[in-house]
């Protein structure tokens, strides 16, 4: 027989679940203009962002290209079913498998630390949820994407697919090592943090282009970095703010 701190604890997890469901059932029936306004009310939380970390990021605003596909990329499509209905808050959330999507404000921040053009070709270390790839595929010509958790790999794809993202290129594999076969990269962003930045992915970095990467380790203070590499090779480095992120998994 259940005891009466049981039967309590079964009808509050019956009101959260009613709850939850009511939410979750109010959600689906988000319309179009509700969306969009919910991704123009993010916008004004990541300019807020923006101007409160000036001094970090040595600017008050980012890229309007980048600020633009920022405000037209369906979030809500990238997030769990279960979590659709904070799709457009500026924080980080669950994907499963021990992995996140990133706050809004450090998805568009790292874009436009790239500087992406229209004929770019872009290195993504890191596919997770496909949301950072859907935004980088809005202004550059074609991005190559990597995840190493099999899954994460198969969820993205179908959902590029059935989005009809058609220059994105995603594949199973170990990001450390880059993709080979189609480098040099105008650009390469790294979506999880590693102790140091991937020799592999220097070497497939064009002249003249830019990686972003968190540098540190899971308990370490992670800092975003902005690497250079100059038309001669040369490689300078900056650091941009504090950061935290997963870490970068794989053999190395």
């Amino acid at each position: 027989m259940a005891t009466r701190k049981q039967l309590k604890g079964y009808a509050g997890a019956k009101i959260f679940a009613f709850l939850l469901l009511i939410c979750l059932d109010g959600f689906a029936d988000t319309t179009t203009e509700d969306y969009t306004r919910l991704r123009q009310e993010m916008i004004k939380e990541i300019e807020s962002d923006v101007r409160a970390t000036s001094l970090y990021i040595d600017k008050t605003a980012l890229d309007d290209r980048v600020m633009g596909i920022m405000g037209r990329v369906p979030r809500h499509e990238f997030v769990p079913a279960d979590a659709r209905p904070y799709a457009y808050e500026n924080r980080p959330l669950g994907i499963g498998y021990g992995q996140t999507i990133s706050q809004p404000y450090i998805v568009a921040l790292m874009t436009d630390l790239l500087r992406p053009k229209p004929g770019h070709r872009v290195l993504e270390v890191g596919t997770g949820s496909g949301y950072q790839a859907a935004i980088l595929a809005g202004l550059v010509e074609h991005v190559f994407t990597l995840e190493i958790i099999e899954e994460l790999a198969a969820q993205a794809a179908k959902k590029f697919q059935r989005l009809n993202y058609r220059n994105i290129d995603s594949r199973l594999g170990d990001g450390y090592y880059g993709w080979k076969s189609e480098a040099p990269f105008d650009s390469i962003i790294v979506t999880a943090a590693s102790g140091h930045v991937p020799p592999p992915l220097l070497e497939q970095l064009k002249p003249g282009g830019r990686m972003v990467i968190p540098v540190g380790g899971r308990f370490q203070v992670q800092q975003l970095m902005l690497i250079e590499k100059s038309e001669e090779g040369s490689i300078k480095t900056r650091q941009i703010l504090p950061v935290r992120f997963v870490p970068l998994t794989g053999d190395h």
